[in-house]
């Protein structure tokens, strides 16, 4: 199982990609569940990150069709990998299936849509998770994430483990991947794990100080330890020559360079220090 570890700047970022994160998700914690980072802050994270690992970006709930498009065309052009999108406030299944095709029809490349459920989806107004399954799959996302969109109590607390499951099993028997995050801490990722889900997504855990605090580098490698799976390689810039394989499991394997990430996030703050 993969560890999906979100970030609300540079900073968060290297801190993750230190302690091991599998994927590096942009996401504005004061903003709810999905609250989008601005684009150039986005810019930022892409930067530090440099390619050491797969980005994805959250972009909010879905609302109209053409500011959707727009967004989710915007982070393809910074190369994030996937791009996550919720549905509080719609409550109709054809609606939430035109949110989807737009939004899959703008994700270029190698952007890949993830649709968001949310267990507790009476309180968020949205369609009941299961529903969002058959219309992930139908609009050709890549996969799906079950998420809280209140953050007073984790998934399992909301959605029993039975339930999980079978939207787990639901979501790949459709052919696409299954994550699980909502206030989700260590003790919750062997559960996770023993679920079959694919990756997991963590904020408040990894931060010393709550989930709009800053991400800790030890919290973010003892989530990755209860993860499971074998931590990825430290990435400390290498000999220029060297390459390393990015992508395990359920994300593309290519080569890429990997940079000299610490020096770019020098010079990346410092250039922000001169703008201010």
């Amino acid at each position: 199982m993969q560890l999906l570890i979100s970030v609300a700047g540079p900073a968060d970022a290297r801190a993750a990609l230190l302690g091991g994160a599998d994927v590096i998700d942009a996401k504005d914690p004061r903003h709810g569940a999905l609250g989008p980072v601005p684009l150039h802050r986005l810019a930022a994270i892409r930067a530090t990150v440099a390619g050491a690992r797969p980005l994805s970006a959250a972009l909010g709930d879905a609302a109209r069709e053409d500011a959707l498009a727009r967004a989710v065309a915007a982070a393809a052009t910074l190369g994030v990998v996937f791009v996550k999108v919720g549905f509080a406030g719609v409550t109709s299944e054809v609606r939430a299936r035109r949110l989807a095709v737009a939004a899959r029809q703008r994700a270029e490349g190698e952007t890949r849509l993830v649709l968001v459920a949310y267990a507790d989806w009476r309180h968020a107004e949205s369609l009941a998770p299961a529903r969002l399954v058959s219309i992930a799959a139908d609009a050709g996302a890549a996969g799906v994430l079950l998420d809280t969109a209140s953050k007073s109590a984790p998934l399992f607390a909301i959605q029993p483990v039975a339930s999980v499951a079978a939207w787990v099993a639901a979501a790949h028997a459709a052919g696409m991947f299954a994550a699980l995050a909502g206030s989700l801490s260590g003790p919750d990722l062997a559960p996770a794990r023993a679920l079959g889900a694919d990756l997991v997504g963590v904020r408040g855990a990894a931060c010393v100080g709550g989930r709009t605090g800053r991400v800790s580098r030890p919290r973010v490698a003892a989530l990755r330890a209860s993860a499971g799976a074998a931590p990825p390689p430290p990435p400390p810039p290498p000999p220029p020559a060297s390459r390393v394989l990015v992508g395990r499991g359920i994300l593309p394997e290519r080569d890429v360079e990997l940079p000299e990430i610490v020096r770019r996030y020098d010079e990346m703050l410092h250039a922000v220090r001169e703008r201010a």
